[in-house]
């Protein structure tokens, strides 16, 4: 269909390998992936610091649905469990955006609802597109300068890993 934008997490056990994995998983298609980044915990706080990287993919034969079915799939391979909304997980892959795709899907929101409020997305996204849009909100450059400087400032740069 289109290019897309995965945003992929990990918080719980061997996070860097659950990022390779996740990155490994869609390699067929794979365009960029950003550097390794090391933040803190959104939505609930008591729970272990974040590995998060962005990779953008191109596939025409997949739609967003079949992004999302992948995104699942690798999720499952990673033995996530879902006990608790943006708790501890072991990997966490998003789909931020598939082209000009919107969806108001409650089972696939597009683009991604927060996504303009998350460093943890923008940092890396920027790194990889740094002429990047989100639909109906604007460049991203722009989304991340608007955000809290101290939001900015919890997304580490760990040049000490990387994916391949």
């Amino acid at each position: 269909m289109s290019r897309t934008v995965l945003s992929l997490g990990s918080n719980l056990g061997d996070r860097l390998g659950y990022l390779q994995l996740a990155v490994d998983g869609v390699r067929e298609a794979l365009v960029a992936v950003s550097s390794v980044y090391e933040t803190r915990p959104w939505g609930v706080s008591d729970q272990p610091d974040f590995l998060n990287a962005v990779c953008v993919v191109d596939d025409r034969a997949r739609d967003e649905w079949d992004w999302l079915r992948r995104a699942q799939e690798l999720e499952e391979a990673a033995g996530r469990v879902r006990e608790r909304r943006w708790g501890p997980r072991t990997l966490d892959v998003d789909l931020v955006v598939v082209g000009e795709v919107r969806s108001e899907d409650p089972r696939l929101l597009l683009p991604h609802p927060g996504t303009a409020s998350r460093a943890t997305v923008l940092v890396p996204w920027l790194e990889i597109e740094p002429r990047a849009r989100l639909p109906e909100q604007g460049p991203v450059a722009g989304l991340l300068e608007q955000l809290p400087a101290e939001e900015r400032a919890g997304v580490r740069r760990r040049d000490d890993l990387r994916l391949q």
